[in-house]
């Protein structure tokens, strides 16, 4: 039987809107990780049979489908096709699913998955300022003008009892981990350096190395006048990109790779659009269904920081070991580059669980419409 696994899996430092990576174009910044993929891997491009991409602004310099043009820009033969896909902010975990799910089925021997997202070229919202994207039927069903992920982060918040104290002191324990991941290497195995005309980016950009309780209390709800969302418990605008190398058991060692993963189980799930950001639950339970497995049986958790208020929810609703919750920080202190977000998450896991010798990660995240992904991967070992 077929298999499908993660060779390597790498990312660009996540820079902050109007950062670093401003002057960089998303094309580029995926070039930039295509070529560094398959060069310490020491693969030829015509080994790769599609670039599965996700991004979810598609518009401007995002437009064209980014991930057919990010290997032409990396110099790969014209041979060799790309598809960008869009699942809200679970674009490239999808991107990521479809990529194994067809290396399994034998449409693929080997491909590679990621998505880019360039928040400060293409703005949050910029494509709504060009259209209406939900259409009549939908707003009548749910009696909407708008859906936003703001006041559904605040409805969880109300619904599961949760204080702006618990949100913040969440979101402090993002910037420390994230903080002292950085400080001890522990990204520095899937971190490739980003060259633009506003100079090198070696390391995550967003980190607050100094920030407090104390300066977070002082920060004004962002979307209810006695809201507890707020700039400093929710995840941070930026620009990031990343890629993993997929194939099979049979194929790896035909070329003599190691292989760092394989993927268990995957699911995906809907739920209330209006509150948006609660299919993670269900998801995760779907997924542990499909797997055999216990929540205790899986070793580390990646739950994405849209608003501090989606993983605390989580961990409330499902029973997961908090010290297995996001360990190296997460979107609150580093960014959330929407279709890059899936990605640079597997990324952190699959270099985490080999690094400590964890069996098992899930990795979920919750996704605009009132979706998530959720996926199980297991270690390889000798």
């Amino acid at each position: 039987m077929r298999d499908a696994v993660i060779v390597d899996a790498v990312r660009a430092p996540i820079g902050r809107r109007n950062g670093t990576l401003k002057g960089v174009h998303p094309v580029d910044l995926s070039a930039t990780v295509l070529t560094a993929l398959l060069s310490r891997n020491q693969l030829e491009p015509d080994l790769v049979e599609d670039v599965i991409w996700g991004c979810v602004t598609q518009i401007a310099d995002q437009s064209t489908n980014v991930g057919r043009l990010a290997g032409l820009a990396a110099g790969w033969p014209e041979t060799i096709p790309g598809v960008t896909i869009d699942r809200a902010c679970g674009s490239s975990q999808q991107a990521v699913t479809f990529a194994a799910a067809s290396v399994i089925a034998g449409h693929y021997d080997m491909v590679v998955a990621g998505g880019v997202e360039s928040m400060s070229r293409v703005p949050l919202g910029a494509a709504r300022a060009m259209g209406e994207p939900w259409g009549p039927r939908v707003k009548e069903r749910y009696q909407q003008d708008s859906f936003s992920q703001g006041p559904g982060a605040e409805e969880i918040a109300r619904r599961w009892g949760l204080s702006r104290t618990q949100l913040d002191e969440f979101s402090l324990e993002s910037h420390q981990k994230a903080a002292a991941a950085t400080d001890g290497g522990a990204f520095a195995g899937q971190l490739i350096p980003v060259t633009g005309p506003d100079g090198e980016l070696k390391a995550d950009e967003g980190i607050r190395r100094d920030t407090s309780l104390e300066r977070m209390a002082k920060l004004k709800p962002s979307f209810l006048e006695d809201g507890v969302i707020h700039a400093g418990n929710s995840s941070q605008i930026s620009d990031g990109c990343a890629a993993l190398l997929i194939t099979t058991s049979e194929r790896a060692a035909e070329l003599g790779l190691r292989p760092i993963a394989r993927f268990h189980s995957t699911a995906v799930m809907g739920d209330d659009p209006v509150v948006m950001l609660t299919a993670p639950i269900p998801a995760t339970a779907k997924v542990l269904k499909r797997a055999g497995l216990t929540i205790d049986e899986i070793g580390v958790f990646e739950v994405n920081e849209a608003f501090a208020s989606v993983p605390v929810a989580w961990e409330a609703e499902t029973g997961a070991d908090h010290a297995r919750l996001n360990p190296l920080g997460g979107a609150i202190a580093v960014g959330h580059p929407l279709g890059a977000s899936g990605a640079i998450l597997m990324t952190r896991m699959v270099h985490h669980m080999r690094d400590h010798g964890i069996r098992y990660g899930l990795q979920t995240m919750c996704e605009a419409g009132g979706m998530a992904n959720a996926t199980v991967i297991e270690l390889l070992t000798d």
